[in-house]
């Protein structure tokens, strides 16, 4: 039976264990290099002091970009894993979030090298060949820069036919996992899709999470994935051990998610939060009638959640989240395998969101639609504000309104500090800043967007031209 130690081996003994693993596990597999980048495990994250951001222990901001690779530990092989890690590190991303006991018959289907995660669906007796790949997949994703978004089970196993805790094994099976990433880069995800119903569903993730924190003496945030259309904040925003909000906005090809992190940003006490589930995109040529969701969707759900106050985002595509290639049958409409889906133009574009907010002070942006005085827009059409500074003062050193479409708006441009302005029209299609001139500062101006081909959107960054700022989406990555 594997059990979590009752003391903690010291943290630096369980780091040289991660840097160990990986080299052993990558020589143990035939025909795989060892990585070209150093092994190592990204910075911890914590809350950050304004409780609104994740930071480094350093305190330097991170921006979470994350990707739902729900099967990544049960259907890849390593080198399979190795060129989806590298893609989505080389793209930007920082998160990747995957599930040890996964959705799709996760209990009984063996994972690539034939194992289960249970022995006798049993969460006190974990299989540990099976967790060994989880392990290696966790460490190459660590050497990659990225942080994985682990969650320890899909909901279905605390919540339906399939159920496997309670909230005394619960406890057992998260102090054993705790234990046992101590010391890697991830972020605990609780949850997996299923909503809060019962005493009985809270009191087994309320174990789960203390187990967690006992097993990683505290190492690691720890948030809820909630059902479609919900938030982690409806169960559990007063709960101590709950460090970040998280909503999922649903798969929808007009889910307006603003509304939803507006609601979460406004909650006390204050907490981080984000989409972790919006709406996926789908290949260009493979558009079902009932989902058609591009990649223009994908960059509003993005754009709408951060300058709603969101401190990164999530995406998410179908072929990815369930690894398909035949010849296994997909779900959900699927016809590309998910190896062609790895640079669909949702998931290459998001990095100049990253690189956007990057470029301008992160850690003292709030959101602010008290600026748009005309022609705001609702639904598929809302014009989306974000700046730094304190709420109601004009003491912003900069404003950014997203424009999911052309259209007129006035702005308020006297919230901007310095007597002069700097402006530019940003392209999240590409990333590429044009430079509008500079000028004396105004009560009031109206823009428009660039003229260009219908579904085109654009953002609008207009700074206190005496900070000198760099032009818009220039940060170094």
């Amino acid at each position: 039976m594997h059990r979590a130690p009752h003391s903690p081996p010291p943290r630096h003994a369980c780091r040289r264990a991660v840097l160990a693993l990986l080299a052993a596990a990558l020589a143990a597999v035939p025909g795989t290099a060892a990585p070209a980048e150093p092994a190592g495990v990204p910075p911890r994250l914590q809350v950050s002091e304004n409780r609104r951001f994740l930071v480094t222990a350093e305190g330097r901001p991170f921006f979470w970009l994350g990707d739902t690779a729900w099967e990544l530990f049960h259907r890849l092989n390593r080198e399979e894993a190795d060129q989806y890690l590298r893609r989505r590190a080389a793209q930007g991303f920082t998160v990747i979030q995957a599930v040890a006991l996964a959705e799709l018959d996760g209990l009984d289907t063996p994972n690539a090298y034939g194992h289960t995660p249970l022995h006798d669906r049993d969460p006190a007796r974990p299989n540990e060949d099976y967790f060994r790949h989880v392990d290696w997949i966790v460490a190459r994703a660590n050497a990659l820069g990225l942080h994985v978004g682990l969650l320890p089970t899909w909901g279905s196993y605390w919540h339906s036919r399939r159920v496997i805790f309670n909230p005394e094994n619960a406890e057992g099976y998260g102090r054993w996992l705790g234990a046992r990433y101590r010391a890697a880069g991830v972020v605990w995800i609780l949850g997996g899709d299923r909503a809060v119903e019962t005493e009985r569903h809270r009191r087994i993730l309320e174990a789960m999470a203390r187990g967690l924190a006992a097993g990683d003496g505290g190492a690691h945030l720890r948030t809820f994935h909630p059902r479609g259309g919900r938030t982690s904040a409806e169960p559990f925003h007063q709960a101590g051990w709950l460090d970040f909000n998280m909503l999922q906005s649903g798969h929808t090809a007009e889910s307006a998610n603003y509304a939803g992190i507006e609601r979460d940003y406004a909650l006390a006490p204050p907490k981080p939060c984000l989409d972790g589930e919006p709406s996926y995109e789908y290949p260009p040529d493979a558009l079902p009638p009932k989902r058609p969701v591009g990649a223009l969707q994908v960059r509003r759900n993005a754009y709408w959640a951060v300058f709603a106050g969101a401190f990164g985002h999530t995406y998410g595509t179908h072929p990815i989240w369930q690894f398909y290639a035949p010849p296994r049958k997909p779900l959900w409409d699927v016809v590309t395998p998910w190896p062609d889906a790895l640079d669909l133009p949702g998931a290459v574009q998001l990095v100049h969101l990253k690189a956007l907010l990057l470029s301008r002070p992160f850690l003292a942006r709030i959101p602010d639609q008290r600026p748009v005085l005309a022609g705001q827009g609702e639904g598929m059409e809302r014009v989306q504000v974000t700046r730094d500074g304190t709420p109601g003062s004009p003491d912003a050193s900069y404003l950014l309104a997203y424009f999911p479409s052309r259209r007129g708006v006035t702005l308020a441009t006297g919230i901007l500090a310095g007597p002069e302005v700097a402006g530019w029209w940003f392209n999240p299609r590409d990333g590429r800043a044009t430079a509008l001139g500079r000028w004396t500062r105004e009560a009031a101006r109206e823009f428009t967007p660039p003229a260009g081909p219908p579904g085109e959107d654009w953002v609008l960054v207009l700074d206190d031209a005496a900070r000198g700022y760099p032009a818009p989406g220039s940060a170094r990555l």
